[in-house]
């Protein structure tokens, strides 16, 4: 399980930013990226890339892309090293949300037969962007159509939420389908194992009304 790997580990900015905890424990790099293995794969010193859309890449150096033979390899010999110490793959799940938060995702996608229903919803958003989702405080918006320091301009927004819990929120038109995606993040910490039972169901719900809230804001649903 620790193999100790360099190099740096990336992910597109729709997933999961558990693999930044992860990375910043370990002291490795960790670049975000536009959605799409095309920009994952041109990351510098890339030694691990993950996609939300069930996409990896852990051998950079023979496929520089996502492939899921590499990574069912790598899951195969990582669950025969748990096995012999008597564990899972879910108990390794378990560690990483009692080390780093439960990170719990979820996705409203709207299809729609008018594209001008999608414009209309991000151009909603844009010139009134909500100050809070399922009671947490919209601390930071960003329009991604400016790009930022590190990511080259895109249309979407990006969403930070802080109170009781984190989350955080990214709305874009698909690139391939006639829809409007919304990517949802709950972050919930956890002290202990005994939590965790705990920490998901509150994440769930936590989840529900933030998609909820943000169906609302755009009107869309």
């Amino acid at each position: 399980m620790h193999k100790g790997a360099r190099g740096t580990f990336a992910e597109s900015i729709v997933s999961s930013s558990l693999l930044g905890r992860i990375a910043d424990a370990a002291g490795l790099a960790y670049e975000e990226t536009l959605t799409g293995f095309k920009w994952i794969a041109r990351v510098e010193g890339l030694r691990y890339g993950y996609e939300e859309a069930l996409g990896y890449c852990v051998d950079p150096e023979g496929v520089r892309d996502k492939d899921g033979i590499t990574a069912a390899l790598a899951v195969a010999e990582l669950a025969s090293v748990l096995k012999e110490q008597n564990r899972t793959l879910l108990d390794l799940l378990d560690d990483l949300a009692v080390e780093h938060g439960l990170h719990a995702t979820d996705q409203l996608s709207v299809r729609v037969q008018d594209l001008t229903v999608i414009a209309d919803a991000m151009a909603r958003l844009r010139s009134r962007p909500p100050v809070a989702l399922a009671g947490l405080t919209v601390t930071a918006a960003e329009d991604l159509t400016h790009g930022t320091d590190k990511l080259p301009p895109t249309d979407g927004l990006r969403y930070y939420l802080d109170g009781e819990v984190k989350a955080r929120v990214i709305v874009r038109p698909s690139g391939t389908e006639p829809k409007l995606k919304c990517y949802l993040e709950v972050v919930v910490p956890v002290a202990g194992a005994s939590e965790l039972a705990t920490a998901r169901e509150r994440a769930e719900g936590i989840l529900a009304a933030v998609k909820r809230d943000l169906a609302a804001a755009a009107r869309t649903a």
